[in-house]
């Protein structure tokens, strides 16, 4: 893969992996979980030089847990320098947000004025019953969004924060959600719109950032795959493989909720009955009959990039 450039990109601080705690990196990573699984595969392809921490310090990671409750610098000082930090754990309600930057800042005081923070959240705070952007007004009260907006008017345009559609990737695969979200006809009935982005999108839209960060620092950006889907278009789609693949704690859920004991998951049965009595013609459903559905185009302009794992199925 080609590593994206820009004149404004801070040059590279090596090209490889970090090898020592202390050696500046261009991004550390906060938390290497789920995400990191699919970002430091592309990070090293990319020669980008990083960092990563985890509770325990597994797998040659730094050892790191943020704690709201202390202002105690210890476990900064482990930190590497770093011109872009990704936080990939939630930071909630006010105060963390300054909490987390201003410790990091006090044991690294050579960087402290150029170190860029992306911050990753969720979409879940877009919640109007229509098109929702980057740009559209979102749950003030929420407490990840306090953190976030925390975040953004401390450091203006040297942060940014993530807001991910649904994640998947790996074995976090969406036809095994089916029959968790919907058992019956009228769970089916209430679902709506769904919106992904694979791992390796959330790791790609990561890059992005850190290399064009003129261009994303300052905002908060919806970061999703471009697709909306229609649950009723997934429940027909995937009926047969939630029925042959649902265990025996799930079939004893829908014969309790039956009323009868027998129960079944007849979801495309189901889904055929609804168009029917919802006069549609054909699925997927349009945005009109949607209700909250996300634009998240202005991100991939903004960067110049584009997801590239296609639709999920």
């Amino acid at each position: 893969m080609t590593q994206l450039t820009t004149p404004s990109t801070p040059p590279l601080l090596s090209l490889s992996a970090s090898t020592s705690a202390t050696a500046p990196v261009d991004i550390l990573i906060l938390g290497a979980g789920w995400t990191s699984t699919f970002l430091i595969p592309l990070l090293e392809e990319q020669k980008i030089k990083y960092a990563a921490t985890t509770r325990n310090g597994h797998d040659k990671t730094i050892p790191f847990t943020f704690d709201p409750s202390t202002r105690d610098p210890s476990s900064y000082k482990r930190l590497p320098p770093a011109a872009t930090i990704l936080v990939t754990f939630p930071l909630k309600e006010k105060a963390q947000s300054s909490l987390l930057t201003d410790l990091y800042a006090k044991t690294h005081t050579t960087m402290a004025q150029a170190v860029r923070w992306i911050l990753l959240g969720s979409t879940g705070i877009f919640t109007d019953g229509k098109w929702n952007d980057s740009g559209s007004s979102y749950d003030k009260a929420d407490s990840r969004a306090l953190a976030e907006d925390e975040l953004l008017s401390l450091f203006g345009e040297r942060a940014c924060v993530l807001n991910l559609a649904g994640l998947y990737g790996g074995e976090r695969q969406p036809r095994n959600w089916i029959t968790r979200v919907a058992k019956s006809k009228d769970e089916v009935k209430a679902k709506l719109a769904l919106h992904l982005i694979h791992g390796r999108d959330v790791s790609r839209a990561v890059i992005l950032a850190h290399q064009r960060f003129d261009q994303v620092g300052g905002k908060r950006w919806i970061v999703m795959d471009l697709h909306v889907y229609d649950w009723w278009d997934l429940f027909l789609s995937w009926g047969r493989y939630a029925r042959e693949s649902a265990g025996e704690d799930v079939w004893q859920k829908v014969r309790e909720a039956s009323g009868d004991g027998e129960g079944a998951l007849e979801y495309e049965k189901w889904v055929v009955e609804l168009m029917g009595e919802e006069d549609i013609r054909a699925l997927p459903r349009g945005p009109e009959t949607l209700g909250r559905v996300l634009d998240g185009r202005a991100f991939w302009a903004a960067v110049r990039g584009a997801p590239k794992e296609g639709r999920v199925n």
